[in-house]
């Protein structure tokens, strides 16, 4: 039975559709009251005060990373983050997909990573959705974006400013928009750690 409820397309909705769309509405409600908030916590000048928070909320933190003020979350509950990864000021980290970040990885100042974007093609501008992989060693310049679907493999460079559409191999230098190889690191044992967590940043 179809009630004289349309959907934003126009499109009749039966009892079904519209109670599914009151719940979903009410889900996404809740989400961004969640996301609102932590971007609340973000600006809290304490490193070991947000992270609780962040943890709380879903996020996993390996031992010794740390997430610089002033950082911006989707969907918490579907980002992880391994040890002595370092995420700046700033950041954008999309969890509406599956982002899953390594050890030792270092995202510079406005990062923007996501995993959900606008089908341009679709009758609806339907959302469109795939995760993001970055490997150990990695570094991400600042103000790079990764679009979704992305892997960025071991001990890549991202240049800053760059946006990246392709998988970037490992090892690889890639900058500009849109990203290309423009060299390779030499260095292909790394063993380093990214240090201590500064508080109050």
């Amino acid at each position: 039975m179809n009630l004289p409820i349309k959907d934003k397309d126009g499109k009749n909705l039966s009892i079904s559709q519209v109670i599914i769309k009151i719940v979903n509405r009410f889900q996404n409600i809740l989400l961004e009251f969640q996301v609102f908030l932590l971007h609340l916590i973000s600006a809290f000048p304490c490193h070991f005060t947000r992270r609780f928070f962040y943890r709380l909320a879903g996020i996993k933190i390996g031992s010794g990373s740390t997430i610089h003020i002033g950082a911006r979350f989707y969907e918490p509950s579907n980002i992880s983050i391994g040890a002595d990864s370092i995420i700046g000021e700033g950041a954008v980290l999309d969890g509406r997909e599956t982002l899953k970040i390594g050890n030792h990885v270092d995202i510079a100042t406005d990062v923007m990573i996501y995993n959900s974007e606008h089908d341009v093609e679709s009758e609806s501008f339907a959302a469109h959705n795939a995760p993001v992989i970055i490997e150990d060693y990695v570094f991400i310049g600042p103000r790079a974006i990764i679009l979704p679907g992305i892997t960025i493999s071991k001990g890549a460079v991202v240049g800053a400013g760059a946006v990246v559409t392709k998988d970037v191999p490992p090892f690889a230098i890639v900058g500009g928009v849109p990203a290309k190889i423009i060299g390779e690191r030499k260095n292909k044992e790394l063993r380093y750690k990214l240090g201590r967590a500064r508080w109050f940043r």
